[in-house]
């Protein structure tokens, strides 16, 4: 602990810092713009940006600095926060001993806010020094249809950059448009790497992208299928939303004042398909594992890990927890979780090369319940109609299709369907999170007259409330959470 006053965070100052501060080892006015990402949230800082930080460290890729870009009205607040700080961060590993880690990240070389001047983000695109345009834009940002894959244009932004003429608004219409640029001055095409948690995420980002891109020009769209690189990816770790705590704790602790530290649990998992257009920052020397088929990996990351946190988070908020590490310690619930991920989650799954199953499931369970991380049940609710249909829905299909177990799924399902109700069992009320909430918590507010109603939604479900094992499992859950309440549904569930 620090007993002098913080110092405020910016380039000047990193030599004033106090010596428990790592900080970048390189010169950062060597580093150049190599990669535009959009969605600079907590996760990217956590995770892509880290990994490039680290490389930067060893005196390599000092060639692909990051160029942050925001689209979003909320995004002018870390606008705020990094240009204030000359586009330095301070990333704090959190572990479950109480040991925090805390290091300055320095290879963010500027953050462009679209509303700003889209002309600008528009020249980094199309300027040859960006080889890769990276993107964590949360599931729901690539506006697919949840019952048939395809890109869904209804978004008033998106429909707006598909018949306008003027600057972009969307990452689609500033991919696009740069893509189209680029094309016709003869620059070559950049890589699209996708960050984000959906299964396939490149082959998802390349549909949706060149499906934009066909409604304004579909010889472009031809275009951008042949000659664009979109790898899959797999990334990992826990980064919850950062706390006034966690800025009064890094001020207190370390000595900095920082508008927007990033907080993270030790563990961090890249699993990338080796498929770039103009080259790639040497990964590989800083722990990235570079494969030729990403699936395997993706799909145990996305059913055990995404679904659990799903499986964990309504039940827990339900039976009256607030925080994920709350519920992880509790062992009625880690035999619910560890049940759902052995007997639902991993027979569902490709071998997966190089990894102990067994253990991965146990480790999770270790993650979650890591106390210093403090991620919020609220967080995991939130947008659970981009989650649950991507990353739970498929494992209750293939399950049905095996004849393999899905009580325990259908409860997780249910148990959305009560939270979604808008409130707990002791009748405090729920801030239920969504894009489609409206929509959400209507079908909840049918299931007295009709208790199959929250499943009935084709664009989440699909077919599964025609199915008759099923509904009836879903329906003895649902039940069983309205006359019991979660605790007791669990225990009736566990074995004796």
């Amino acid at each position: 602990m620090t007993t002098a006053a913080p110092v405020r965070l910016s380039q000047n100052a990193l030599g004033d810092l106090p010596g428990v501060l790592e900080r970048p080892a390189y010169d950062r006015s060597a580093v150049t713009p190599g990669i535009v990402h959009f969605g600079v949230g907590g996760f990217h800082r956590a995770h892509e940006a880290m990994y490039l930080d680290a490389l930067m460290n060893k005196g390599e890729a000092l060639d692909w600095g990051l160029v942050g870009v925001g689209l979003m009205p909320g995004d002018a607040r870390m606008r705020d926060a990094l240009k204030g700080q000359d586009c330095l961060y301070t990333l704090v590993v959190k572990h479950p001993d109480g040991r925090r880690e805390a290091r300055v990240i320095g290879c963010i070389v500027d953050y462009l806010f679209a509303p700003d001047d889209p002309q600008v983000v528009l020249d980094r695109l199309v300027d040859p020094s960006t080889r890769i345009v990276s993107l964590t834009v949360t599931e729901g940002g690539y506006h697919v249809n949840q019952v048939t894959g395809e890109f869904d244009a209804s978004d008033p932004v998106i429909a707006a950059d598909v018949a306008g003429d003027g600057m972009p608004r969307s990452m689609f219409g500033f991919v696009v448009e740069a893509a189209k640029r680029r094309r016709d001055n003869g620059t070559e095409p950049f890589t699209v790497m996708s960050c984000d948690n959906l299964p396939g995420n490149g082959d998802v980002a390349k549909k949706m992208i060149t499906s934009f891109a066909r409604l304004k020009d579909p010889e472009l769209a031809d275009w951008m299928t042949a000659t664009i690189p979109f790898p899959n990816s797999m990334v990992d770790r826990i980064t919850p939303v950062t706390a006034q705590a966690d800025i009064d704790a890094l001020a207190t602790e370390f000595g900095v004042q920082d508008a927007w530290p990033v907080v993270c649990e030790p563990f961090t998992q890249w699993v990338l398909e080796d498929h770039f257009s103009l080259g790639r920052p040497p990964f590989e020397d800083v722990g990235v594992q570079l494969v030729d088929d990403v699936v395997p990996y993706e799909l145990m990351k996305l059913r055990l890990l995404n679904a659990s946190h799903q499986a964990l988070t309504y039940l827990g908020y339900l039976a009256g927890y607030r925080y994920a590490h709350e519920v992880a310690q509790d062992p009625l619930f880690v035999s619910f979780l560890l049940g759902y991920m052995e007997q639902e989650g991993s027979p569902t799954l490709p071998p997966v090369p190089g990894v102990d199953l067994d253990a991965y499931r146990h480790q999770l369970i270790a993650r979650f319940a890591n106390p210093e991380v403090r991620d919020t049940l609220a967080r995991l609710c939130a947008e659970s109609s981009d989650r649950i249909p991507k990353w739970l829905v498929p494992v209750i299909q293939r399950n049905l299709e095996t004849g393999g177990e899905i009580d325990r799924s259908a409860l997780v399902v249910a148990s959305w369907a009560r939270y979604a109700e808008g409130s707990d069992e002791q009748g405090e009320p729920i801030e239920v999170v969504d894009r489609f909430k409206d929509k959400v918590m209507a079908a909840a507010a049918k299931q007295g007259e009709d208790k199959l109603a929250f499943v009935r939604d084709r664009d989440f479900f699909g077919g599964l409330a025609d199915d008759e094992r099923f509904a009836t499992a879903y329906v003895a859950a649902l039940d069983s959470l309205h006359a019991k309440g979660a605790r007791a549904t669990l225990e009736a569930l566990s074995p004796a």
